[in-house]
């Protein structure tokens, strides 16, 4: 293939990822209170360490890269842990937690096929729509306009622009098909921007204020901070998040006709690991595979490293434009809900598919999913039911992600492990 077919189909690789590679930072930065400057760096910074994580992957090194046609980007189970953190113990704990995550993947990285059976989907699966569900209402206070104080919350142009959004979406998903319906939630979010710029409701400020270009650098938000509650939970997700890549991993697998083993998915892992240590160290996030790029992967054919490779290049050479990283923020709040609402509707879907068969093997799974969902969703919503725990244990269990995982995998012991029946 030349270099300019492969520039096509990586522009197009790059086109699926990004309505996930963008939503992510500007959840986070708005979720934990920055400044338009700092948004800008922190979508740049993210474009350019989605670009340099997903070529740590498809290069098959002899200690790092699976060598198959993945695309790496932000992981959405990481946001309402990476808010939370930040809103409670400050940015830099942030960093710290995906840090020290990274280094624990990877240090786990060669033996995790041997401690996944205490993650199946039972587990996984609940922890996905535990995720998914603490984020609607993030996603429903944006559609009203993002704060819901506000004198302007809930207006009719907000909720105007949230459905002409929303409605853009599903004809989009409805009537087209492959990289069309691939791209839905993006051009359900251009489309939304552009009625609110007829409507006069478009800040291009922050565009303005941007330079042309910027280097990065390292610990731009401050030195990391590591707190224990803040490292389990991150940790938590990181595993979470290999679970999901082992799947792509064996779909790519079977999409190219090239096996892999153990060693194949060690290197897989501990490029997912070095990506979060180096996105810690460069205030970005985790990184793990995107699923929808596999598809488009399985739609078009194209199975060469080439393609993706370009996509890697394209995300690190935006990384260095921050008005283009800024053109970002002026997508109106309520267009960003409604694309929330789809987003992490989608994680929710994802997670009941996974719990879906898990739940019809025994009432002993739909307990199982009853009890973490429950007890995770619920703390969500009363965050100060552990307050007569010692500090560090109130800390780490008012997280509902916690508390779900937790639940979720000693009930899986319970149940499926130390007391498995036998017939």
């Amino acid at each position: 293939m030349n270099n300019v077919k492969a520039l096509t189909f990586g522009f197009q690789h790059l086109l699926a990822m990004y309505t996930g590679a963008i939503l992510v930072p500007l959840i986070i930065g708005y979720g934990i209170g920055m400044t338009p400057e700092q948004i800008t760096y922190l979508v740049a910074i993210d474009l350019f360490m989605c670009g340099v994580a997903t070529i740590f992957q498809v290069w098959r090194g002899k200690v790092i890269g699976i060598g198959l046609p993945v695309v790496l980007g932000c992981t959405f189970t990481a946001v309402p842990a990476i808010i939370s953190i930040g809103n409670g113990a400050g940015i830099g704990a942030i960093y710290g937690a995906i840090i020290a995550s990274g280094a624990i993947v990877i240090i786990i990285s060669g033996f995790f096929g041997k401690i996944v059976k205490f993650f199946p989907p039972v587990v996984t699966g609940s922890v996905v729509m535990i995720i998914g569900i603490s984020l609607l209402s993030t996603a429903v206070t944006n559609i009203g306009g993002g704060d819901a104080s506000a004198e302007g919350f809930a207006s009719g142009t907000n909720l105007i622009l949230a459905f002409v959004t929303l409605a853009v979406i599903i004809v989009v998903y409805r009537f087209t098909t492959g990289f069309m319906r691939a791209i839905a939630i993006l051009a359900g979010m251009v489309a939304g921007t552009v009625v609110a710029l007829f409507m006069g409701v478009v800040d291009f400020q922050p565009v303005r204020d941007a330079d042309n270009f910027h280097m990065i650098q390292p610990f731009y938000f401050g030195m990391p901070e590591f707190h224990l509650e803040a490292i389990v939970t991150m940790t938590l997700i990181a595993i979470v998040s290999l679970v999901e890549s082992t799947g792509v991993y064996y779909a790519l697998s079977d999409i190219t006709k090239k096996p892999i083993g153990e060693k194949d998915l060690a290197r897989g892992y501990r490029a997912e690991g070095l990506a979060s240590i180096i996105g810690g160290i460069f205030n970005a996030f985790p990184y793990t595979t995107y699923s929808q790029n596999v598809g488009l992967v399985k739609m078009t054919g194209v199975t060469e490293r080439k393609v993706i490779f370009m996509t890697g290049g394209l995300l690190i050479v935006l990384g260095f434009l921050p008005k283009f990283a800024a053109l970002t923020q002026i997508i109106p709040t309520p267009v960003l809900g409604a694309a929330m609402v789809a987003m992490f509707g989608l994680v929710i879907t994802q997670g009941m598919q996974m719990l879906a068969p898990e739940i019809n093997k025994s009432m002993e799974n739909a307990l199982i999913v009853a009890c973490a969902v429950g007890l995770g969703v619920g703390v969500g919503v009363v965050p100060g039911l552990f307050v007569s725990l010692p500090d560090m244990l109130e800390t780490l269990f008012s997280n509902g992600i916690v508390t779900g995982s937790v639940t979720a995998i000693v009930l899986n012991i319970v149940f499926n492990i130390v007391g498995k029946k036998t017939k």
